[in-house]
C-alpha cells in the first residue's frame, strides 16, 4: 500500500518537473477559485426470490438509503481537488438469514465511504494528471482504493485520450462495528456451517486498467470508446452464501481465486436539433468465469425551456451464466467450484427511467449560485423476477471567488 502512494507521488513529481523543463518561461496559474458542491440523496428497494444467502431460494428484499456529498474545488486554472463522502443505510431481509434469527443485527448494516483526489492541469501542453485514494467500510468489508490517471487533449480540443490505473485492497473479515471487538475478527459463515474455517484467506485485490478516447466528429456528433481490463485475486467467494447439493449436503460458496474481466464500451451522442440530444451506449463484457454480456442504453434529454430538461432513459441487458453456477440443489459433490448466486446466472433485464433537471443558475449570495436540482426515477426488472425501484435527488451549488 505504502509503495503505491509513493509511486503516485513520484509520478506527479516527474510530470510536474518535465513540464517545467519544457517551458522556456514559468507558467503562472490564474487565481480564480471555483467550488462545485453536490448533495445526492437516493433510495433503492428490491425484491426477488433467489437469495444466494439461502442457496438460491428465498427472499432478496433489500432497501438502501444513501446520502453522498461531492466537492470539487478548482483552486486555480492548474490545481483541482476532489472530495467525496457519504453513508448508506442498508436493510436486508436476505442477509438476515445468515443465522436464521429474524430482526437480528445482520438485518441492518451501514456503509461509510470517503474518497479524495488531486488533478494537475498543464494547460500549455493540454495535459492533466491525477491521483486518488479512498476508503469504504462495512461491518464485514473494508476496501481501500488508490489510483492514478493521465489525460491528453488535442490542441483544437476535438480529441482526448485518458488512461487510468485503479487498485482496490479489500479485507472481508467481520467485527468492525461489533461493540465487543471494533476490529476485524473473522469471516462470517452461515450459522450451521461455523464448525470449521472454510477459507484460509480473507483478502481480495482488484486492479482496473481503464482507457478512453473521445472524438468530436462534427458540430452535432461526438464519439467515445472505453476499453478496460480488470484482474482480481484472493477470496472471490462470499463466505455467507450457502450451497445446497443434490444429495442435501450443505457447503459454503466456493469460486476460483483469480478472475479477469474485459469490458468494452462505445458511446455516440447526436444533437438532432429542436433541443433534443440522443445519447446511445453499447457495452460488451467477457470474463474467465464464462460470462459474456451485452448492454444497450439510450437516453434522450429534451430541453423544454432554458431551465428545464426532461431525460427519459431505457437500458437492456443480457448475459450468459457462469460455468460454476447451478440453482438450488442442482450442484454435485464432484464439482470443485460452485455458486447459486443468480447474479452469475443466465438472465436478461431492462431498466426504464426518467429524469428532470432544473438549472436556474440563480444567485444565492455574492459568491454562491444555485446551479441545479435534479430528480430521477427508474424501474428495474430481471428475467429471474427480481425487480427494483430507484429514486434520487441531486442538489448542486456553485461557489466562485476571483
Amino acid at each position: 500500500m505504502k509503495r503505491i502512494f509513493i509511486a503516485a507521488a513520484l509520478l506527479m513529481s516527474y510530470i510536474t518537473g518535465l513540464a517545467q523543463q519544457n517551458d522556456s518561461t514559468a507558467y503562472h496559474p490564474k487565481r480564480i477559485s471555483k467550488t462545485d458542491i453536490q448533495l445526492l440523496q437516493s433510495y433503492y428497494t428490491q425484491d426477488g426470490n433467489h437469495s444466494a444467502v439461502t442457496g438460491g431460494t428465498g427472499t432478496e428484499a433489500l432497501t438502501v438509503y444513501a446520502t453522498d456529498v461531492s466537492i470539487n474545488h478548482q483552486r486555480d486554472s492548474a490545481n483541482t481537488f476532489q472530495l467525496d463522502f457519504g453513508i448508506d443505510v442498508i436493510t436486508s431481509a436476505s442477509t438476515d438469514r445468515i443465522d436464521f434469527v429474524m430482526s437480528s443485527a445482520s438485518y441492518h448494516d451501514n456503509r461509510f465511504h470517503l474518497s479524495t483526489g488531486y488533478t494537475r492541469n498543464f494547460n500549455k501542453h493540454h495535459v492533466s494528471a491525477g491521483i486518488n485514494a479512498g476508503l469504504s467500510l462495512e461491518s464485514d468489508y473494508l476496501s481501500i482504493p488508490v489510483g492514478v490517471n493521465f489525460s491528453k487533449e488535442s490542441t483544437d480540443q476535438t480529441r482526448r485520450f485518458t488512461v487510468g490505473v485503479q487498485a482496490y485492497f479489500d479485507d472481508l473479515r467481520w467485527g468492525r462495528f461489533d461493540p465487543d471487538h471494533y476490529s476485524p475478527e473473522t469471516l462470517v459463515y452461515p450459522e450451521e456451517l461455523r464448525y470449521k474455517q472454510w477459507f484460509d484467506i480473507y483478502r481480495r485485490t482488484s486492479y482496473n486498467f481503464s482507457f478512453a478516447y473521445y472524438q468530436v466528429i462534427n458540430q452535432r456528433m461526438q464519439f467515445a470508446v472505453f476499453p478496460e481490463f480488470v484482474y482480481q485475486e484472493g477470496l472471490l467467494s462470499t463466505p455467507f452464501h450457502r450451497i445446497y447439493f443434490n444429495n442435501d449436503t450443505l457447503r459454503v460458496e466456493n469460486l476460483p481465486r483469480e478472475r479477469w474481466k474485459i469490458p468494452l464500451g462505445v458511446q455516440l451522442n447526436v444533437f438532432t436539433g429542436n433541443n433534443v440530444i440522443i445519447r446511445s451506449y453499447y457495452r460488451y463484457y467477457k470474463d474467465n468465469f464464462g460470462i459474456s454480456s451485452h448492454t444497450f442504453q439510450l437516453e434522450m434529454p429534451v430541453k423544454l425551456s432554458p431551465a428545464f430538461t426532461l431525460s427519459p432513459l431505457v437500458r437492456v441487458y443480457t448475459q450468459t451464466k457462469a460455468k460454476y453456477f447451478r440453482p438450488y440443489k442442482a450442484h454435485t459433490l464432484d464439482e470443485t467450484y460452485y455458486t447459486s448466486d443468480y447474479d452469475l446466472s443466465r438472465f436478461s433485464s431492462y431498466k426504464a427511467g426518467i429524469g428532470v433537471r432544473y438549472t436556474p443558475f440563480r444567485q444565492l449570495s455574492h459568491h454562491y449560485t444555485f446551479k441545479e436540482i435534479g430528480l430521477r426515477y427508474a424501474f428495474y426488472k430481471r428475467s429471474d423476477q427480481l425487480s427494483a425501484h430507484m429514486i434520487s435527488l441531486l442538489v448542486d451549488l456553485y461557489h466562485s471567488k476571483g
